[in-house]
C-alpha cells in the first residue's frame, strides 16, 4: 500500500459528484471518528461538517477518475449483504439494530451512491460507473476500529431496478429484501412522502411507469404502480437468485434480523440480542419516542388491487420457496 496516499486520505469519503467546467469532480468530506450510526446518512453528513476540516470557507474536490486510483490503496472490509427494500417497511429500524453491534458498520442510503448509479443510468452506460461505485464503498468500508468485522449497504428503495448491476458488481454476497403490504406503505408516506412516492423527483423510467398513464397529482395512486415494480421485481429475483432472501414487515424486525445475520454466517450473543431487542421497540427514526402504529383494518382502496395481488404472490413464494433459517 502506499502509505502515503492511505495516510492523506484517513478519515475521508467521497460525498458528492460535482461538474468541474470540462469533467466531474468528486468532493470529499472529512468524517473523522464519526461512527455511520445514525438512522438516515444525511444525519451523519450534517454531523460530519461541523468538523473544522469541512470548514465552508474550502472544499476538497478531485477529479472523479481519481476515486477508483485511490480506492486501491485503502484496506477496508469487503459488503457483508447489500439490503434491498420498498419503503416504510422496517429497514430503518434494520439498519439501526445491525449498528447498535459495533462490529458491524451500516451504510443506510448513501446519497453517493445513488448519484453514481443514477448517473450511469442517465448517460444509457451503467458499467462505466461500476468501477467508482466500487471505489465509493470501499472508502466508507475502513475499518474505523479494530472491532469492525461486517459491511452493510441498505440502497434507496428504487435501487431494487438496479439489481442486475448490483448483482454483477457483488456476485457472491445474500441480497436481503424487506416487503410490505402496500396500503402499510402508502399511510406512512401519506404522513410524510419520500423521494420516490411523488412523481417525478425520481426519473419513473427507472420504475418503468409513464407519467401521461396517470394522474400527476394522485400521490398514492403513483406510489401503488411503483410499489407493483418492487413486489414484481423482488419476485423474479428470488426465482432467479439462490443468494436472493426475502422477508415480509409483519414478521417482525427482530425475527427478520436474526434470519437475515444467519444467512451472513453471524451468530448473535445473547447480550447483543437484548440489546437489540431493546431498540426494536422505540421509533426508527426517532430513537427518543416509543413506536406504536395501528393496524389497518379499512379495505383498501381500489387503486391498490394489483399491488396487493403483486404483494400477495411474493407472500406465497417467499413463504414457499425460501430455505428454513
Amino acid at each position: 500500500m502506499n502509505a502515503t496516499i492511505a495516510t492523506a486520505l484517513k478519515g475521508w469519503v467521497p460525498y458528492r459528484i460535482r461538474q468541474l467546467e470540462e469533467d466531474l469532480g468528486c468532493e470529499w468530506l472529512f468524517t473523522g471518528d464519526i461512527k455511520f450510526d445514525r438512522p438516515f446518512f444525511d444525519e451523519t453528513i450534517s454531523q460530519c461538517k461541523s468538523l473544522p476540516e469541512n470548514s465552508k470557507l474550502k472544499r476538497s474536490i478531485s477529479n472523479l477518475a481519481m476515486l477508483d486510483e485511490w480506492a486501491k490503496e485503502i484496506a477496508c472490509i469487503s459488503p457483508t449483504a447489500i439490503i434491498f427494500h420498498i419503503s416504510r417497511c422496517g429497514s430503518t429500524l434494520l439498519s439501526q439494530l445491525l449498528a447498535t453491534n459495533p462490529a458491524n458498520i451500516v451504510l443506510s442510503e448513501v446519497p453517493i451512491f445513488d448519484e453514481i448509479l443514477q448517473m450511469g443510468y442517465r448517460s444509457g452506460e451503467i458499467k462505466k460507473v461500476f468501477s467508482p461505485f466500487k471505489a465509493a464503498v470501499r472508502f466508507y468500508g475502513v475499518k474505523k476500529s479494530s472491532i469492525n468485522q461486517h459491511l452493510f449497504i441498505k440502497t434507496d428503495s428504487w435501487h431494487i431496478h438496479f439489481y442486475k448491476e448490483l448483482r454483477e458488481m457483488f456476485a457472491n454476497i445474500p441480497f436481503l429484501f424487506i416487503y410490505r403490504r402496500p396500503d402499510e406503505v402508502i399511510r406512512s408516506h401519506q404522513k410524510q412522502r419520500g423521494m420516490h412516492a411523488v412523481p417525478g423527483v425520481i426519473d419513473p423510467s427507472i420504475f418503468g411507469i409513464n407519467l401521461n398513464s396517470i394522474d400527476p397529482a394522485n400521490h398514492d395512486a403513483y406510489l401503488g404502480k411503483a410499489l407493483c415494480t418492487y413486489y414484481a421485481a423482488i419476485l423474479e429475483i428470488l426465482k432467479k437468485d439462490t443468494q436472493a432472501f426475502a422477508f415480509d414487515y409483519k414478521e417482525g424486525m427482530l425475527n427478520v434480523l436474526q434470519k437475515m445475520v444467519a444467512k451472513c454466517g453471524i451468530r448473535l450473543s445473547g447480550s447483543q440480542l437484548q440489546q437489540m431487542k431493546a431498540r426494536s421497540t422505540r421509533h426508527s427514526k426517532f430513537p427518543g419516542q416509543v413506536f406504536e402504529e395501528a393496524h389497518i383494518t379499512n379495505n383498501p382502496p381500489n387503486y391498490l388491487a394489483e399491488a396487493f395481488k403483486l404483494y400477495n404472490d411474493l407472500d406465497a413464494y417467499s413463504l414457499t420457496h425460501q430455505p428454513t433459517f
